[in-house]
């Protein structure tokens, strides 16, 4: 006899060993359920989801957090993007779920939201930023359908203001790690220094993006398309390389790394290396000085990398200058011929 259970949301993930498996929730941000579908366990679990959920009436904000995740707004964004905004939302939901959309014009509503967002913050300011910047889009994804006329969040700023552009990779930091970083995370090293992308998309790219002499991809979070040749040690690298699966990037089991099982790896492979302070996502921006230091301009930069010419004007602010005193002996020299010349230039 066949169950027809309404509203079971189906989750798929991929362990850190590489394989796939679906979780079932009672419905999206519902509780786990147990068994597998059809079981008798499963149905009982859902049974006592559903008796244990009380239906939020009409009005509250509730009802716009529900309403979002089911909007083309919500699922049309990545898996990952989907699942952060999940566990942000439900924070939201914890404090604010009976929420009167009513009292979302009072003058006091931005600052009860903003109060709760200090109180994130003393936890993490980042994350307090994550859950007010997902609860503005949500206001904001509502007053555009016309559910409210007011959005408290909007221009609410962050309180982050930190950067990592301060954080570059050293050559005796890149030797470090080549020494003690097990065989496997070598490649990702090279790629991420001699091509600028971000982890995402390195760790996806497929055999078929490298033609021997280029690399061409699509960055997922901007859209840009990127062709960059390839040369040097990282050519190498990838010619030398065993094709095992039509992904390049491969853990020491020969499967896809999951991006939480990379992480996890890199950070003990760093801490074996005696190197501190710097991350995966450091790289990006190491990539874009070294290219600097060699004279690339910021449009050949920008043509690599795919970052916007703001943010490696933002980078190169930083390590430039002082990274090569060169510059300034250049920089008078010029000065120094040009006053010889002709002083009527300064005139």
């Amino acid at each position: 006899m066949r169950v027809d259970l309404k509203g079971i949301h189906p989750a798929h993930v991929k362990l850190a060993d590489g394989t796939k498996k679906i979780y079932y929730y009672a419905w999206r941000g519902g509780p786990r359920l147990r068994g597998q579908p059809g079981s008798p366990d499963f149905i009982a679990s859902y049974n006592e989801a559903i008796a244990l959920r009380v239906p939020t009436p009409d009005g509250h904000l509730q009802n716009l957090l529900d309403g979002y995740q089911r909007s083309q707004n919500f699922l049309q964004k990545r898996e990952r993007t989907r699942r952060d905004y999940i566990r942000q939302i439900k924070i939201i939901e914890a404090e604010f779920g009976d929420f009167p959309l009513k009292a979302l014009s009072a003058k006091q509503s931005r600052g009860v939201f903003k109060d709760w967002r200090d109180r994130l913050a003393l936890k993490s300011v980042r994350q307090a930023d994550y859950a007010w910047t997902v609860l503005a889009l949500v206001l904001a994804w509502a007053k555009d359908r016309g559910k409210i006329d007011v959005n408290p969040c909007e221009k609410g700023g962050r309180l982050y203001n930190g950067t990592r552009v301060d954080f570059v990779w050293s050559i005796e930091d890149e030797a470090a790690f080549l020494e003690h970083a097990p065989a496997h995370l070598h490649l990702p090293l090279l790629l991420a220094l001699w091509t600028g992308q971000r982890q995402g998309d390195l760790l996806r790219l497929p055999w078929s993006a490298y033609d021997g002499n280029h690399i061409r991809l699509k960055q997922s979070k901007t859209g840009k398309p990127v062709q960059i040749p390839v040369r040097g040690p990282l050519k190498v690298a990838l010619d030398a390389a065993a094709k095992k699966s039509p992904i390049i990037l491969l853990n020491s089991r020969d499967r896809a790394w999951t991006s939480d099982g990379f992480s996890i790896s890199w950070r003990k492979a760093c801490a074996k290396a005696g190197i501190v302070n710097l991350t995966f996502n450091d790289l990006r921006g190491t990539a874009v000085t070294r290219l600097a230091l060699v004279g690339c301009t910021v449009p050949e930069i920008v043509s690599i990398t795919g970052h916007s010419t703001r943010d490696v004007h933002s980078i190169l602010d930083v390590h430039y200058l002082h990274l090569d005193p060169k510059l300034a002996e250049s920089a008078i020299e010029k000065l120094e011929i040009g006053y010889a010349r002709t002083k009527s230039v300064f005139s």
